[in-house]
């Protein structure tokens, strides 16, 4: 009965709530939300995505399905369908979540550390960049109009290296990232008209 199951979904939710453990939090809603069947569709991937709400609330990294075996995620959560059993689907996920880690380890280890200069100076580059790209001064000029406008976001010991660096974005300038400076189309496209023709 549809009340019946907007009344288990409550109290589901209601129950979530109290777990504090974010691990045990996690695997309650990826058990519960596809046996209770709340939705017309798309339960189990609504408790996938679930399932990383309290870890994500926690700092944890998120849990991935990724490289899990599609056959031993059906039989497990078909264990918990027929026989309501979760042996399997804790098996699942606690190998889910252990690649998961290892992945995750491996991709902070190849960006390194962050630039902590970049991310102080992170709200100003992008306003340098965007600011310039839409006054579109000359090439001859360009220099010059960052050092200008470095001088309203940056102390004057740090203006050399935030010069150079938008200097470093203006030249890296593309279709794939002029968006992250709030720049129209038509703008970026005036940019590259002026500062990167097509030679013929």
């Amino acid at each position: 009965m549809p009340q019946q199951i907007e009344e288990f979904f409550v109290l589901m939710l209601a129950t979530a709530d109290t777990i504090e453990d974010p691990f045990e939090h996690s695997f309650f809603l990826l058990v519960h939300i596809p046996y209770l069947q709340p939705f017309a569709d798309v339960n189990k991937r609504t408790s996938r995505l679930a399932a990383n709400l309290p870890l994500l609330r926690c700092n944890l990294q998120p849990l991935s399905f990724v490289d899990l075996p599609r056959e031993a995620y059906t039989l497990a959560t078909l264990g918990l369908y027929e026989q309501g059993r979760i042996e399997a689907l804790r098996d699942v996920y606690l190998w889910a979540y252990q690649r998961s880690a290892e992945r995750y380890r491996a991709i902070v280890k190849s960006l390194g550390e962050p630039d902590p200069f970049r991310l102080r100076y992170r709200d100003a580059l992008h306003e340098l960049v965007r600011t310039v790209v839409q006054e579109l001064p000359a090439p001859a000029d360009l220099e010059a109009r960052v050092a200008t406008l470095s001088e309203a976001w940056a102390a004057s010991v740090d203006r050399p290296k935030l010069q150079a660096l938008a200097l470093q974005e203006l030249q890296n300038l593309n279709e794939g990232t002029f968006h992250r400076y709030r720049l129209r189309p038509s703008e970026f496209n005036r940019w590259i008209d002026v500062h990167r023709p097509v030679r013929r």
